[in-house]
């Protein structure tokens, strides 16, 4: 069944409004939040180099002297248009720092969620069609262990073996993918199979749940009794059904890597938004914090929407309404 153009166009548009909704909520929460922080952002930002005249100045340049209400809507009015504030710590426009950092996050959730797909959907899959099985038990156990182990002492054991040991991957730094691909890879290997094993580990638990699901539904008991081979139903019946929770967690999985990943970038020196954040929340650069908690909040709401086109892609059943 194919969409109508209008009803995707009406759908697009209730989702964009209902995003931009939470947006604002989001700018609300992060602006409230940081001002009951307590602390003086200015008096810290200036450290050994404060005098009355630098503090007066920077309050000004920053708009801390200005009524809480105002401030809001100044904010507002620059997140709107680009215009995110200028970093305490260097001086730089904000929106100009998270757009230099946005590309190495990126690079490193792509590559480490093509490592959680290419463990989970088979190993997901093969789980679930061998329920109560010896390879559905160890299966489980090592998803088990996965999900349980914490992301930094994974990346501190992948550098122990692959960096210190035996000396065949990089344990820090980062290339961009388009100076030196080869390069790029060799950087990015450690990083995102770090990101990839945990996040790997949580979806084989969701795919293989999903395709149990799928396998007791009527339809797939009725395919097997009109003697369809197995082949078919696994694939034509019970994976292809079994795509839309896939697909859902895989979009909650990209989302949170993009944002989430604050640690394995720590561990490895990545230059990505989550370094940026644990420096921003170090030195309370306010503005800095602000806008990437912004930028990351509409990075989950754009995968949502994606997530949520895909639906229909996948599946005709489901109507845009």
């Amino acid at each position: 069944m194919r969409m109508q153009p209008a009803r995707v166009l009406r759908f697009l548009g209730v989702r964009f409004v209902s995003s931009a909704v939470v947006l604002l909520g989001v700018l609300v929460v992060v602006f409230a939040i940081v001002q009951l922080v307590p602390g003086d952002p200015v008096r810290l930002a200036l450290g050994t180099r404060y005098t009355p005249e630098a503090y007066e100045a920077l309050r000004a340049a920053s708009g801390l002297d200005r009524p809480l209400p105002e401030q809001f809507v100044g904010y507002v009015g620059g997140a709107l248009t680009g215009d995110l504030g200028v970093s305490f710590r260097n001086g730089e426009p904000v929106t100009t720092t998270l757009l230099s950092r946005l590309p190495a996050t990126i690079s490193l959730a792509l590559a480490g969620l093509a490592i959680a797909l290419v463990i989970a959907v088979p190993a997901g899959i093969w789980s679930a069609l061998r329920e109560g099985r010896v390879s559905d038990a160890i299966v489980r156990t090592a998803s088990q262990f996965g999900v349980s182990i914490p992301d930094f002492w994974l990346g501190m054991l992948l550098i122990s073996l692959f960096s210190v040991t035996l000396g065949l991957l990089p344990a820090s730094g980062y290339t961009a993918i388009t100076d030196d691909p080869a390069e790029w890879a060799r950087r990015v290997a450690l990083p995102a199979l770090t990101v990839g094993l945990v996040a790997g580990a949580i979806m084989t638990r969701y795919i293989r749940a999903a395709v149990l699901d799928v396998a007791s539904a009527g339809f797939v008991r009725t395919a097997v009794s009109k003697g369809l081979p197995r082949r078919v139903v696994t694939f034509r019946h019970i994976v292809r059904n079994a795509l839309v929770p896939v697909l859902t967690i895989a979009g909650i999985q990209l989302a949170t890597i993009l944002g989430g990943v604050i640690v394995v970038e720590v561990v490895f020196a990545w230059p990505g938004l989550g370094r940026l954040v644990y420096d921003a929340v170090a030195a309370r650069d306010y503005p800095l914090i602000q806008g990437a908690v912004l930028l990351i909040a509409v990075m989950f709401l754009l995968v949502n929407l994606l997530v949520d086109v895909l639906y229909a892609v996948i599946d005709p059943r489901i109507r845009v309404s």
